[in-house]
């Protein structure tokens, strides 16, 4: 990690979180009198889960993986980050400790910010509290979703839905570099990195997809999605 400042101001910066927009300029003024940037190679660690939730996580540039650190070394992988996310766990409101690890994938530049002043601005501010509240509430669905869905589904639909989460959500393209190794692909979709290789091996042979050590292109998105919708 390194400390670069590349962002002048919250006010001018174009990858800001969306809830930024019901601030006014003083408090908007007041997070950037309180924040500090810091960039991270790929693989760095960002959060560590059960540390202390003295900072809300804002990322400015680059990819990160959020994921659960389990038993015996196994870890499962909740979501991608992307530019504009808020990364701020339930444990923040509940035993003031992050729940989930956050990883760099790609280079990062990430923005801290001061959660004493995060929280005083919730309680002043209406429209931002209630902006807060659908985000934590949207992962929160989705996260659900996700586990029920893994539950659910068959190896062969749990790996499809989550190339198409990558297709449809990370990269908006059908034509898209897999930011994940096979294994962590395996830890995303709660199988044994050989299981992946497996299907994917299954899913080219099949014409659904290309696929190489680092290419995944969807050649068939129709059959796809009746793989990931069927499970």
């Amino acid at each position: 990690m390194s400390v670069v400042n590349l962002i002048s101001s919250c006010e001018t910066c174009t990858r800001r979180w969306k809830n930024f927009q019901h601030l006014t300029k003083e408090e908007l003024n007041l997070i950037n009198d309180n924040r500090y940037e810091a960039t991270f190679k790929p693989g760095e660690i960002m959060m560590k889960q059960g540390s202390p939730t003295s900072n809300a996580l804002f990322i400015a540039s680059g990819m990160a993986k959020t994921y659960i650190e389990g038993q015996n070394g196994k870890n499962f992988i909740l979501s991608i980050a992307l530019p504009g996310r808020l990364i701020l766990g339930p444990g923040a409101y509940v035993n003031s400790r992050h729940t989930y690890t956050v990883a760099a994938i790609t280079a990062v530049q990430a923005c801290f910010i001061n959660f004493e002043i995060f929280k005083q601005i919730v309680r002043l501010n209406g429209a931002f509290a209630e902006g807060l509240l659908e985000d934590i509430s949207a992962k929160s669905l989705g996260s659900l979703t996700r586990m029920v869905n893994l539950s659910q589904k068959k190896m062969h639909g749990r790996l499809a839905e989550t190339l198409l989460y990558f297709s449809d959500v990370v990269f908006k393209n059908d034509e898209y570099e897999m930011i994940l190794s096979r294994q962590e692909l395996g830890e995303m979709t709660n199988m044994a990195k050989e299981c992946v290789v497996r299907i994917l091996k299954e899913l080219e042979d099949s014409g659904v997809i290309y696929s190489d050590s680092s290419k995944i292109k969807i050649l068939d998105r129709e059959r796809l999605v009746q793989i990931s919708t069927k499970g």
